[in-house]
């Protein structure tokens, strides 16, 4: 928000030179917009360093100096958007667009490689990476390292074939938010660098671990369930309104459905946390759609219709709205095919 910095969920719409976004309305998008952004001239940052701890931020930055934060469901949603709206800002230029799709697909994660193995190797006092104090104009920068010696390291440890597997894979780690660029010559490249420029593999670029780590090891326990839990492939995520345990009350969430192992995680759209909270294992669920004439025993305030109903095998009941009857039924066979 612009007043007050808040999160809040809206429903954007990509035109050729603008960016309409709509307020949502018990999970459904109000007939006009609540604004635009206007792509004329416009600047778009991806990833965005602003937010340390929402690494799916994109920032636009209008011709009029107006700065527009949009945070995305996930990396590949980003990607896709940021490159859209590149497509969108740089219509008049097709070549240039041909060269950013090109850059797009080559800047993939290689299926057989996990980030968090990466990061815990890197982490290891013996055969991780060397961590010194750097100085760069003038400036010390304590437990850094150069970006060259991390494609070194990526190269010596078998996890990248050449410097450019080594140099993408790095861009992950940095956008992942497990790294991050720390120094003038760094962070202006990942402020202004292209899909393919924003690290460098250069002796004079430094860069440092993210704080996010020490969050995501606190408790080693907590760990491996959520890379369990999270480390299922995407097969659907949209918003939803789910009815609250304890007050009953109805709030947008933002649902992800993963396959192998099958779970059910929703999100706070407005919360800076990107974990989860809740979920649960679809193994032994039922789900059912329930009828609109009527509100079912269990359910309580305003109720739109679309509803559906989740049980899960501990005997939990969730209640879920869904903008449309179409939706509700993409939903629930989406679910059953994980039960």
């Amino acid at each position: 928000g612009h007043i007050v910095h808040n999160w809040k969920a809206r429903w954007f719409i990509l035109l050729q030179d603008k960016l309409l976004y709509y307020k949502l309305d018990g999970g459904k998008k109000e007939p006009s917009p609540k604004g635009r952004v206007l792509l004329d001239g416009c600047i778009i940052s991806c990833p965005c360093l602003d937010y340390e701890n929402r690494p799916l931020v994109i920032k636009l930055k209008t011709k009029t100096n107006m700065e527009y934060f949009l945070d995305c469901c996930s990396r590949e949603e980003r990607d896709s958007w940021a490159l859209d709206i590149t497509g969108a800002i740089h219509a008049g230029h097709p070549v240039q667009v041909q060269q950013l799709q090109i850059m797009k697909n080559s800047f993939k994660l290689p299926s057989n490689i996990s980030l968090n193995h990466i990061v815990d190797k890197l982490h290891d006092s013996s055969s991780g990476i060397k961590l010194s104090p750097n100085t760069e104009q003038g400036n010390t920068y304590k437990e850094s390292f150069p970006g060259s010696s991390l494609v070194d390291w990526l190269i010596s440890s078998n996890f990248a074939a050449s410097r450019f597997e080594a140099v993408t894979l790095a861009s992950m780690l940095m956008e992942e938010n497990f790294t991050k660029p720390v120094g003038a010559r760094s962070t202006e490249a990942m402020r202004s660098g292209d899909l393919a420029e924003q690290f460098l593999d250069d002796s004079t670029a430094l860069y440092i671990f993210a704080e996010s780590y020490k969050k995501k090891i606190s408790s080693k326990e907590e760990l491996q369930l959520s890379i369990l839990e999270l480390s299922g492939t995407i097969v659907k995520q949209g918003f939803l309104i789910k009815q609250g345990h304890k007050r009953k009350n109805w709030k947008v969430r933002r649902f992800v459905l993963r396959a192998e192992p099958g779970f059910l995680h929703y999100y706070d759209p407005t919360k800076e946390e990107k974990r989860p909270v809740g979920g649960f294992s679809l193994r032994g669920c039922l789900v059912s759609a329930l009828e609109d004439n009527g509100v079912p025993t269990g359910v309580k305030g305003n109720v739109q219709g679309n509803l559906f109903k989740i049980i899960t095998k501990n005997d939990i009941h969730y209640y879920i709205q869904a903008s449309s009857k179409a939706e509700r039924a993409e939903w629930i066979e989406a679910i059953k095919l994980l039960t």
